[in-house]
C-alpha cells in the first residue's frame, strides 16, 4: 500500500505564516490561523511544505479497502494567486 506523499512535519507554523507576501496574504493567513484554532481547538500542523492542517483522521476508502491513510481535517494552503481554504 503507498504512503500519502503529504505528511505532517515539524516546520513551524507561525514561521511559515509570517513569511507569507504581500501583506495582505500574510495577515489574511494570521487571521485565518486564528480563525481555524478557535473553532476546532486544535493546534495547526504543517502538511508538506505550505499546507496548514487542524487535526486529521484515519480513513479507508469506501471504494477499494486497501487504500487507508491520514487525512487533514481543515487546513488552508498557500496559493500562486490566492489563499484557498480546504477541507
Amino acid at each position: 500500500m503507498a504512503e500519502s506523499k503529504t505528511q505532517p512535519t515539524d516546520a513551524d507554523v507561525g514561521e511559515f505564516l509570517r513569511a507569507a507576501t504581500p501583506s495582505k496574504r500574510r495577515d489574511d493567513g494570521l487571521r485565518l490561523a486564528e480563525i481555524f484554532h478557535d473553532v476546532t481547538g486544535v493546534r495547526p500542523v504543517m502538511w508538506g511544505a505550505s499546507i496548514v492542517g487542524y487535526g486529521s483522521y484515519r480513513y479507508i476508502s469506501p471504494a477499494d479497502p486497501r487504500r487507508r491513510g491520514i487525512g487533514r481535517r481543515r487546513g488552508s494552503r498557500r496559493a500562486r494567486r490566492s489563499s484557498r481554504c480546504t477541507g
